[in-house]
């Protein structure tokens, strides 16, 4: 084993060993965030508490261009966990333990390469990823707008490497590496999210007699339903870097209160997941005249920009900035993705912007989760060339 998977493995076992689930966001300033201030010796680190759960972590070393982001938390064990989840197991291909996929292997993978390294680099650490109320990533951004200059190119000059400054003082970053399980390939595109709530109004009454459309408020959701579906098969024609079609989802109907009674209230909860050239408050706008009635409620609960972010027109374009980036950086480019990440604020905000990461979405979120040592090696490396080459 090379001495900086070694290492890597070392820093899982002591990162998987601390309990950061979320929920229950619970997550405070020491545990985890103390034991990543003591590995990073001479490094500028901010520590900050956005409250309800949420802390991250900015590190900096030096003058660096580009930012590295990766997540704490993980989402709650699943059931038929083979042995403890916060005891770390290697095995000759795999290390096992909660969170390990996603996405403590590459933060330990990117301790490993930073104390190995002497080269200029920034990490930020946030604590409440897997959550609706993330504010760790959107805070850095108040604080650090992106710099409005083009990512230098492989010919321009790199910056010289100097020491660890304050976080006041830190420069503007000019792109960031977003880690989540990408099998170990820069992605440069995925799909947006957004959630629905409808709730729609009808009157009880004896179910015998005949019903106006309007009556049950169940047969509203469904006749909605049925509209929304067909209206999304309108979409399967279009394409965004190997995507396709506009995928959505009822995740929840509930109303109603017996079989012969009328039902005088349901409730809806959907969502759907756009190309990065798909126009959001369109098919927002495009769902809620669906209903006929119109809803009694409707509410848009959350969204999350796809990757990349900004308008409609400029998609393409900064697909292919993100792609000259990733080049620069001599990493392979892999498909784009359907699952969401925060890679996405990031390009909101004017970053380009990709993931990046070992492990495979596959195995994230699963009972016995685990990272393959081959794909958590080759990141550390990669991580470790990109600091020491001084294109970080």
């Amino acid at each position: 084993m090379n001495p900086l998977l070694a290492s890597a493995l070392e820093h899982l076992r002591a990162l998987v060993a601390v309990d950061t689930r979320n929920p229950p966001r619970a997550i405070g300033t020491g545990g985890i965030f103390d034991y990543l201030q003591r590995q990073l010796p001479g490094f500028a680190c901010t520590l900050t508490d956005h409250g309800a759960g949420s802390v991250s972590l900015l590190a900096v070393r030096g003058a660096p261009r580009l930012l590295f982001n990766v997540h704490l938390d993980t989402v709650p064990d699943a059931p038929g966990w083979s042995a403890d989840p916060f005891t770390l197991q290697v095995t000759d291909d795999r290390a096992i333990g909660l969170g390990a996929c996603d996405i403590k292997g590459a933060a330990a993978a990117l301790l490993a390469a930073a104390v190995r390294s002497s080269g200029d680099c920034a990490f930020l650490f946030t604590g409440d990823e897997e959550a609706n109320d993330a504010r760790g990533v959107d805070a850095f951004l108040r604080a650090h707008p992106p710099a409005r200059v083009p990512v230098p190119t492989p010919s321009s000059p790199v910056p010289a490497p100097r020491s660890p400054v304050p976080a006041a003082e830190v420069p503007c970053f000019l792109g960031v590496l977003v880690a989540e399980p990408t099998r170990g390939a820069a992605v440069l595109a995925h799909r947006g999210i957004s959630s629905l709530l409808l709730r729609f109004a009808g009157s009880a009454g004896h179910a015998s007699g005949v019903q106006q459309a309007g009556s049950s408020a169940v047969h509203q959701a469904l006749r909605w339903g049925a509209r929304a579906l067909e209206f999304v098969d309108t979409q399967a024609h279009q394409r965004f870097a190997g995507l396709t079609g506009l995928r959505f989802n009822i995740g929840r109907i509930e109303g109603g209160i017996k079989a012969n009674v009328i039902a005088p209230a349901c409730e809806v909860r959907c969502g759907f997941r756009p190309l990065p050239s798909m126009d959001s408050d369109a098919i927002v706008a495009r769902l809620r005249t669906l209903a006929d009635p119109a809803p009694a409620h409707f509410e848009e609960t959350f969204r999350g920009p796809p990757l990349p972010a900004g308008t409609v027109a400029d998609a393409e374009a900064r697909r292919l900035a993100a792609r000259d980036l990733a080049d620069e950086l001599a990493l392979p480019v892999g498909n784009a993705v359907d699952f969401w990440t925060e890679a996405a604020r990031f390009s909101q905000a004017g970053y380009t912007t990709f993931v990046f990461g070992p492990g495979d979405i596959a195995q994230a979120h699963t009972a016995d989760e685990w990272v393959a040592l081959d794909q958590l090696a080759a990141y550390a490396a990669h991580v470790h060339r990109i600091i020491d080459s001084g294109l970080a």
